[in-house]
């Protein structure tokens, strides 16, 4: 009988813009301070993506390109790019296509996907399921969002809390079996929407000079009530995924949580039972990226990581989206 076949993440990238949006500079301009950005949210400073003409895709095709360089692969190779993101360079073409032509990736078929802040993990997911069905050799998941250009910096509700950024993964059969993506739990209930939004946009209420005006183009969130349902539904995802996979807290390695906010961070390892020493954190420097969080983690801690941990990645977003996915990493970078 033929093993079933694995995907596993056999490289990661990633690129944040030079800009530093500090806690200190945002004084000037809403009624806040960084004692309380910090102990409300854990954020420190931002990246934000300056310059005329530019957009998701300058965030996305420079971390794929170090990807690609740090593995030694043609971008000629990749079948598929899959951009997990919330601010497209525009309504269409989609954002996956134009990093690929910014890239070279002239073979690959390419998407964007929309889940909010878990779009990484949906990403995944569905790249991952690519590599099983044996018809895809190399699939590329990025994450990126230029959220400074949906936010309104006199709000300082949503101005504190978000920066722009991007993290890319390539996904591969594994060569072992056992190792790769094992598992994964996603949810999405739209009843949520009304917390975490833009009002206006889309095809309910297309752009006019009036909702330009009213300032409807930017993020909307009642912060009480996302804040509740990420601390439970972030949390009990993680949970009953290592539960399911008869895992306990002191079997994961790494637990790679979305960096919405460091309370939601801290109540979801709780519940997991694992130590603060074994999450990956990022948020102080880089706030929140949206479809960026996650793969930008694994990004930094690359040379940390070590073939056969065991990796929880988890998430919450608008809509709203969540759930949880266990890797058992599948390579020692050199």
């Amino acid at each position: 009988m033929q093993n079933k076949i694995q995907a596993a993440i056999t490289g990661v990238g990633g690129y944040v813009p030079e800009y530093r949006l500090t806690n200190k500079e945002l004084e000037a301009l809403v009624e806040t301070n960084d004692e309380w950005i910090r102990s409300r949210t854990g954020v420190e400073e931002r990246r934000i993506l300056k310059g005329e003409g530019k957009g998701t895709s300058d965030l996305g095709a420079p971390a794929v390109v170090e990807l690609l360089t740090k593995r030694g692969i043609d971008p000629m190779e990749i079948d598929c790019l899959i951009c997990c993101t919330v601010t497209p360079d525009m309504t269409f073409p989609a954002t996956a296509n134009i990093i690929c032509d910014k890239i070279g990736a002239k073979n690959a078929f390419s998407f964007d996907l929309g889940a909010a802040c878990s779009g990484f993990l949906y990403g995944v997911t569905m790249g991952a399921s690519l590599i099983e069905s044996g018809r895809y050799k190399k699939v590329v998941v990025v994450g990126a969002d230029k959220m400074s250009s949906i936010i309104d910096y006199s709000d300082r509700t949503t101005c504190i809390l978000f920066g722009d950024g991007a993290g890319a993964v390539l996904l591969e059969q594994s060569h072992e079996e056992g190792y790769g993506v094992l598992d994964s739990l996603l949810k999405s209930d739209g009843s949520g929407a009304k917390y975490l939004h833009m009002k206006a946009g889309g095809s309910v209420k297309p752009a006019t000079m009036e909702t330009v005006a009213a300032k409807e183009h930017y993020v909307y969130q009642e912060g009480q009530a996302v804040f509740k349902s990420a601390v439970t539904g972030m949390a009990n995802a993680s949970y009953e995924l290592i539960t399911r996979n008869n895992l306990k807290g002191e079997d994961i390695a790494w637990l790679v949580p979305h960096q919405a906010n460091k309370r939601i961070i801290d109540a979801t390892a709780n519940r997991m039972g694992i130590s603060s020493d074994k999450v990956m954190l990022n948020i102080q420097r880089y706030g929140n990226t949206t479809s960026g969080t996650i793969p930008l983690c694994l990004w930094e801690w690359e040379n940390q990581l070590k073939k056969g941990d065991n990796i929880v990645l988890a998430a919450f977003g608008g809509g709203f989206t969540w759930g949880a996915t266990l890797l058992k990493w599948a390579y020692d970078p050199k």
